[in-house]
């Protein structure tokens, strides 16, 4: 493997820690802050705010100065496709279905961005590679208690931010062979923020007033979530920037690993037989993911 690649690959590894994590805990603050987009337009302004306060303390600011008119408009790009549509798809849409249907539609995401790397990066997906795919879409298909789609209005809006995600996905990865991963963060949270605030504006004013009246409690979820959303955020554009798309997307699967562990810890307080099968066959899949990233085939997006 090359020493790009096995960068990319433990920056993923890394996020896919964060997300499970991520996953379980924002469980329990949806249910503190039941206002789905006040909810994810205050977490996402937070993490705009932190991301543009250590770019300045940094002093990468001038690294914007150097933005092409073509970066300019990719990063806007990332910001709109990104960091606002499908977070008010994703959570108004989970909101009203299972959280297992919402998991299972969100984690076709390997696919899409599969798919998109081998039309739009010149990525190259091996038999192994494929299988391994397939596999860890089974795995939570098939050990994860999964009822089955209704296609309801529900799930059709996780399904369309999974594919705008999957856009963003691409769009970063071309972005990001130029430039620097926290511009790229600082653009996709930072728009994203603002054209979520004015859709809290236009369809939902009335939650504004309800943050006057916010608990501790509350806050706390909003800051706890905020932070993994900046960990997560910041390491998966790492993770982008070294290793090829369909790789990192893959490895992003495994977070079920955590979430699943997690909440047999401290909801079910079970490891039954269908978590232990289906930690089995993520870490299979991990493993062939690994060894079939060979030295020589870094996608065309690194070639300046």
């Amino acid at each position: 493997m090359s020493a790009r690649n096995s960068i990319g690959i433990q920056y993923a590894l890394v996020t896919a820690v964060i997300s499970g994590f991520s996953i379980f805990l924002n469980k329990f603050a949806v249910t503190a802050i039941p206002q789905p987009l006040l909810f994810t337009t205050l977490k996402n302004s937070l993490v705009a705010v932190l991301i543009v306060s250590l770019i300045l303390a940094g002093k990468k600011w001038h690294l914007v100065r150097h933005l092409s008119h073509k970066h300019i408009i990719q990063l806007a790009l990332i910001g709109i496709i990104g960091g606002s549509l499908p977070f008010y798809l994703f959570f108004t849409g989970l909101s009203s279905i299972p959280a297992i249907n919402g998991a299972i539609i969100h984690k076709t995401l390997v696919i899409w961005v599969s798919l998109l790397a081998i039309l739009f990066l010149k990525e190259k997906l091996s038999p192994a590679k494929i299988l391994a795919v397939i596999g860890l879409f089974a795995a939570n298909t098939l050990f994860g208690g999964f009822p089955g789609l209704k296609f309801s209005p529900g799930e059709l809006m996780v399904l369309a931010a999974t594919l705008f995600w999957s856009i963003e996905t691409i769009i970063a990865k071309k972005v990001l062979s130029s430039v620097d991963p926290d511009i790229v963060t600082a653009a996709r949270m930072g728009l994203g923020s603002v054209v979520l605030f004015l859709l809290l504006l236009t369809t939902h004013n009335p939650q504004l007033t309800t943050v006057l009246n916010f608990n501790l409690t509350q806050w706390s979820w909003v800051f706890l979530t905020a932070g993994l959303l900046f960990a997560y955020v910041s390491a998966w554009y790492r993770a982008l920037k070294f290793a090829p798309a369909a790789t990192v997307t893959v490895v992003l699967v495994s977070s079920t690993l955590i979430t699943n562990t997690l909440s047999a810890v401290f909801i079910t307080h079970s490891l039954n037989q269908q978590i232990i099968l289906q930690s089995l066959m993520i870490l299979v899949c991990i493993y062939i993911i690994n060894r079939t990233n060979k030295p020589g085939l870094e996608p065309a997006c690194y070639i300046r």
